[in-house]
């Protein structure tokens, strides 16, 4: 057993996620699958899905009255960024000076974080394989963190997929254009692959099977390989051979690198003109 699932395991009080929608829900799965008592948790969220809602007879509290509900050990806000003014008072309700708030709302700086809700702040950026246990999230934690509190954000976070910290926040930024944008990236891909396919003579129902196939394919290969992606690459790549063709066209001017360079810097400008 890691250090993190101990601490999360000896946790004493609620845990309140606020917000239960595709990424909240999935993180809430995720606890229960490690098994996370259902009577420790809570869930704030005005429209609740089937889903939700039937774990009550589980033990889970979906949207106690404020008197039963009390203070919580750790609050994880993740309603949309938009919402998050509007429901920062109540948030703040359920939180003393000791309580470990973590946030998976893009966008949301720390220091706006603890000014709205108080408590000890991790500020987090999931992205959207979390869904099926295979995303991976950033964090960063606020100086008034201590190791046991980094500890349980660790194991809470963990039940989505991998989990990297950096001790920068300003690097969110970035963090957000390359794995919290970056799915559609490979989505992208896998629909303009396909398009071309059918340029090249597919049908439409083959050549988006072929990409689909082949993007998911080579994304668990890469998953489960410890080569680098530049040795995957290479390893299929005969010179003078058919792949070799296509990637003097990926890889020449105008091509990948200098347009996923572009992308990035773009979703990174966006990303720090939504945290102002």
């Amino acid at each position: 057993m890691t250090t993190s699932t101990n601490a999360l395991a000896n946790l004493s009080g609620s845990i309140v996620l606020a917000g239960a929608g595709k990424m909240g829900g999935a993180m809430l799965t995720g606890w229960l699958a490690q098994g996370v008592d259902a009577g420790k948790l809570a869930v704030i969220d005005p429209a609740p899905s089937d889903e939700i809602t039937a774990l009550a007879a589980k033990g889970l509290r979906v949207n106690p009255a404020q008197g039963e509900l009390g203070k919580a050990a750790v609050l994880v806000a993740a309603v949309k960024p938009q919402m998050f003014a509007d429901a920062a008072s109540q948030l703040r309700a359920l939180v003393t000076s000791s309580t470990l708030v973590i946030s998976i709302m893009a966008g949301v700086p720390i220091a706006k974080l603890s000014q709205a809700c108080g408590g000890k702040v991790v500020r987090a950026m999931p992205n959207t394989p979390a869904a099926i246990g295979r995303g991976i999230t950033v964090a960063v934690a606020d100086n008034g963190v201590d190791q046991h509190q980094r500890a349980i954000a660790d194991a809470l976070l963990r039940a989505t997929g991998s989990v990297e910290w950096i001790d920068d926040e300003a690097l969110m930024d970035a963090v957000t254009a390359v794995s919290g944008s970056g799915p559609a990236y490979v989505f992208l891909l896998a629909e303009e692959l396909a398009r071309a396919g059918v340029a090249a003579g597919l049908s439409p129902e083959l050549a988006t099977r072929l990409a689909r196939e082949t993007v998911a394919g080579s994304g668990e290969l890469l998953h489960r390989s410890e080569l680098t992606s530049e040795t995957l690459r290479k390893n299929v790549t005969s010179p003078g051979g058919t792949t070799a063709a296509a990637l003097d066209v990926l890889m020449g001017p105008g091509g990948f690198q200098p347009l996923l360079t572009r992308a990035v810097a773009a979703a990174t400008k966006r990303s720090r003109e939504l945290a102002k």
